[in-house]
């Protein structure tokens, strides 16, 4: 494991003075040789690898407006069957803008069936009139009650955007690959077409894989998932180019490929541009929060969930009064933007729970959730890009094997007991956790541990670069890297960094 000495100023007093920030070394290499560089390549994460802008226009589709199919607002009735005709009106012509005016509309009431409301179609977009006080909202009057509640985490999401269809077989990957490698080689590529995307899944026990992510640290026998399963992956791609059994992806490899090891290919059933715009989503959350006191505390609320899903996002949005804001299942290339969380804290706020290149952007969680923006299971690639929330919670980092994690610009407490994750699944997050200029706001943990001797929370070599706000202390021999603590460095966000880097520019969308 590559261990590097901070190389920049070692001030604990944060100055803010940009005169005094310099860019950083760590940075610099990366610009001379991306593949070479131990920093992940994030400027591929979000909607269409970052570069184009999210246009609910662009489609063209006819607009339904819920109220044509019956819905009416502020009127204290549930509009639940008018917005599933209002889905099933566009699913027929091919896609189309689900237009929600202003007022209060009910989307789960007493007498409503306990089923979630699914949009399993590409090119569907849920537009509402604003998601502030005199905008739109979509109240969740009761809870959907899971079917065994014992388990606490498992209500159902009150929306689910996504496929309802599964993944067929390909094949085997049959020669190796290096991280940043675009061209995979396939024993057959029989039914996959330019375009098309697909899954690339591998689970092993080999040594050297547990060693790429663990480093020196052992594997705890209670982490069963990881002991007797090992290491997990599943990461979604876009077909670029096909030429005989090689497939070149959209998107560059970020796990090395060992061909000796069982890495199947898929082709992914997915739905595509999908949007939910300019909404405020709330609950009728009320209750003091208690980790893990029932199904209702943990998950009743729960609002959106996305799943098989790719080039989709979430825009302008509010969460208010809920257990769960929002959480990407899987699918690639997703950005959530410009979203808040409100109201009484519940039990999560917006993280990617399984996706790849996935963007959560300029997120601000004033409920202080028990887990705030995260990552957790097999996400792949996850920038919180100006992600703030209280003092008295941290970002999720909830188990079972993410990789490849940005906290860029990222304001908030930073805490050892808010990670989460069952012990069979831990540590909290594999290779490749990376903060960027994270500001510190809570005085607790002078001295951070990031392996500590507690049962839970486990993360195994960050890399800490311009981390800045309360004064920390950081183990050494625990970190991957480590610069300019105490100072923030340039440039001020890596993933805009990157993504200059790569397109030469910033796309216009960052204006």
């Amino acid at each position: 494991m590559r261990k590097v000495l901070a190389v920049l100023a070692l001030s604990t007093a944060f100055v803010g003075n940009s005169f005094a920030q310099q860019e950083a070394k760590i940075f610099t290499e990366y610009k001379a040789d991306p593949k070479r560089s131990i920093l992940p390549d994030f400027s591929y994460v979000g909607y269409k690898n970052g570069e184009k802008l999210m246009n609910y226009k662009a489609s063209g589709f006819p607009t339904y407006d819920i109220t044509a199919f019956g819905a009416v607002a502020n009127d204290d009735k549930s509009d639940k069957d008018a917005i599933i005709d209002a889905i099933t009106a566009a699913n027929k012509t091919g896609g189309g803008i689900i237009y929600f005016p202003k007022g209060r509309f009910i989307i789960q009431d007493i007498y409503d069936d306990l089923n979630s409301i699914w949009v399993s179609n590409s090119n569907v977009v849920f537009k509402g009139s604003g998601s502030g006080k005199d905008g739109t909202e979509l109240f969740m009057k009761v809870p959907l009650q899971p079917q065994d509640t014992t388990k606490m985490w498992s209500s159902p999401p009150m929306f689910v955007f996504g496929s309802k269809s599964g993944e067929k077989n390909i094949g085997k990957i049959s020669a190796h690959a290096k991280v940043g490698d675009f061209d995979i080689q396939l024993d057959q590529t029989t039914d996959l077409t330019k375009g098309d995307w697909v899954i690339l899944t591998m689970r092993s026990k080999d040594e050297a894989s547990i060693k790429l992510d663990l480093g020196d640290y052992p594997v705890n026998p209670d982490w069963k998932a990881l002991a007797n399963g090992g290491v997990d992956l599943s990461v979604v791609h876009q077909i670029a180019k096909i030429k005989g059994n090689t497939i070149t992806l959209g998107q560059p490899l970020a796990y090395p490929i060992n061909a000796d090891l069982d890495w199947k290919v898929a082709k992914y059933s997915q739905i595509e541009e999908v949007g939910i715009e300019d909404i405020a989503f709330v609950g009728n959350w009320k209750t003091p929060f208690v980790h893990h006191r029932s199904w209702l505390h943990d998950s009743g609320y729960t609002m959106i969930n996305m799943r098989r899903i790719t080039n989709s996002w979430i825009n302008n949005c509010r969460f208010t009064d809920v257990s769960v804001g929002a959480v990407v299942n899987n699918g690639a290339n997703i950005t959530i933007s410009n979203c808040e969380i409100t109201g009484n804290g519940g039990h999560e706020a917006i993280t990617n729970g399984g996706g790849t290149n996935v963007l959560l952007s300029n997120i601000t969680d004033k409920a202080s959730q028990w887990h705030s923006v995260g990552s957790s299971k097999t996400a792949m690639n996850t920038v919180l890009y100006k992600v703030t929330y209280p003092a008295t919670t941290c970002f999720e980092s909830h188990a079972s094997q993410p990789r490849n994690t940005l906290l860029d610009n990222v304001t908030g407490g930073l805490m050892m007991n808010r990670g989460g994750g069952d012990i069979v699944n831990m540590p909290n997050h594999m290779r490749n956790l990376v903060f960027w200029n994270y500001t510190k706001t809570n005085t607790e943990y002078p001295e951070f541990n990031f392996w500590p001797n507690q049962r839970y929370w486990k993360i195994p070599y960050p890399i800490m670069v311009g981390f800045n706000g309360t004064s920390t202390k950081f183990i050494e021999s625990q970190l991957k890297y480590e610069e300019s603590n105490g100072q923030k460095v340039l440039p001020q966000s890596l993933y805009e960094g990157q993504l200059k880097n790569r397109l030469g520019k910033l796309p216009s969308w960052f204006k």
